[in-house]
């Protein structure tokens, strides 16, 4: 019955719990995100102290990341979710505080701009860690029949949240204050609100056991078995690997602005509308995908995703047509976001309850690498060979990717997720 219910998941009240949690951290996270930006180049006008922003962030998320999976798996899930969820609270009030007309008025600009990096560079320590732990926790959360379908939602609400986040922190800038400085503040008064909230709702939700059965075990052992784990499951290998390259060579929105500018003459609205096309797609898709079942032929599945998300990337690069380049944007999101809920499901099914953190974390720094690294890769490429030109490029190596998974590992293209969700169903 779970098979056919696009809403199973959310009949668990825990669940919907979570979801809410989910939502108002990521949205919380987003939103604060956009408005240190603006905060940033509003104190520099350097485009380069942007771009700082998130190397800080991520350096510390990466290095960490293995760590965290490793502590993840050895505690409860859901006070060390609310202990993540704490620590970020005192970074959204310290930016809060830092903003504020009296402080801007007595530290000097250096002061503040130190401490903003300072206190980014402490959430990318966090970010380590609330990854696996929510990974973690939903298992828990719902049956294992039921994964998929909680999946969707989980992707689902990641997305949503992101894109409105992102959008409502340039709002609430103008909306809050007399002024942009005002404003900053008072919106990030309104980010600390939310992660209060999430902290609270989180408390609904009883304590997990600790199904780890090595608790206590060295940290170099416990972090070469969630290793050695995700390079020898081939589903999950193929899985990562994928959404990999993809995503490090098909960074086209990295260029945007470029295109927006320069071959679409569209303008900053025609930019903006470009940054949400593949967002739109890609939240569209993973609503519809929980009315249909993606773990039958998961292998092709994830396959064809991805080869038509490489073919979106190429019609974008080869376009100069503002409309035909949104839609070939649109379309991109549609794919990645059939490519994402399948990647997550596969995650969920195929990892051991006691290892999820740690392949959680291998998770990240192969999706967080490839975020950062596929935005440098687009501007590298457009410098050496021309805008238009680099889009295309990274569009041709999706394809090729998709070729050689397809060829050198026949047995992702046949993985098939009916059995472990048939024998999830009789535990």
């Amino acid at each position: 019955m779970s098979k056919k219910d696009p809403y199973a998941a959310l009949r668990y009240r825990e669940f919907n719990i979570f979801i809410l949690v989910r939502f108002a951290l990521v949205f919380a996270w987003s939103m604060q995100f956009i408005i240190i930006e603006w905060q940033v180049y509003a104190l520099t006008k350097d485009p380069l102290y942007i771009g700082l922003i998130g190397l800080i962030e991520f350096v510390p998320a990466v290095v960490m990341a293995l760590f965290a999976g490793h502590i993840v798996d050895q505690k409860e899930k859901r006070d060390l979710l609310a202990i993540c969820i704490a620590l970020f609270s005192i970074i959204s009030f310290g930016l809060f505080w830092i903003t504020s007309p009296e402080i801007s008025e007595k530290w000097s600009t250096q002061q503040i701009l130190y401490s903003i990096y300072a206190l980014v560079f402490f959430g990318g320590l966090l970010r380590s860690f609330f990854g696996p732990s929510i990974f973690s926790l939903v298992a828990l959360i719902v049956p294992k029949k039921i994964y998929p379908n909680a999946a969707t939602w989980n992707s689902s609400t990641w997305q949503m949240a992101r894109v409105l986040g992102g959008a409502f922190a340039g709002f609430s800038i103008s909306w809050l204050g007399k002024d942009n400085q005002t404003g900053v503040h008072w919106s990030l008064c309104i980010v600390f609100g939310l992660v209060m909230f999430s902290l609270l709702m989180l408390f609904q939700i009883k304590k997990k056991p600790v199904l780890n059965p090595n608790i206590g075990e060295p940290i170099f052992e416990s972090l070469k078995e969630g290793v050695n784990f995700v390079f020898k499951t081939k589903a999950i290998l193929g899985a990562l690997t994928l959404d990999m390259i993809s995503v490090l060579f098909g960074g086209a929105i990295a260029l945007a602005a470029v295109f927006a500018t320069d071959i679409l003459n569209a303008g900053p609205e025609g930019f903006g509308i470009l940054v949400a096309a593949p967002n739109v797609g890609s939240f569209l898709t993973m609503l519809v995908t929980a009315y249909i079942p993606i773990v039958k032929k998961a292998g092709v599945k994830l396959l064809v995703a991805v080869f038509c998300f490489g073919l979106s990337i190429l019609a974008f690069g080869l376009s100069s047509i503002f409309w035909i380049s949104v839609m070939a944007l649109f379309f991109s999101g549609v794919f990645d976001g059939v490519s994402m809920v399948i990647r997550q499901t596969i995650l969920q099914i195929k990892t051991p309850d006691h290892m999820r953190g740690r392949v959680s974390s291998v998770n990240s720094i192969f999706v967080g690498s490839s975020n950062e690294l596929g935005a440098f890769e687009s501007g590298l490429t457009a410098k050496l060979m021309g805008t238009a030109t680099a889009v295309v490029f990274g569009g041709t190596m999706t394809l090729i990717t998709v070729f050689t998974t397809a060829i050198m590992s026949p047995s992702f293209r046949k993985l098939d997720l009916t059995k472990d969700i048939e024998e999830h169903e009789k535990e």
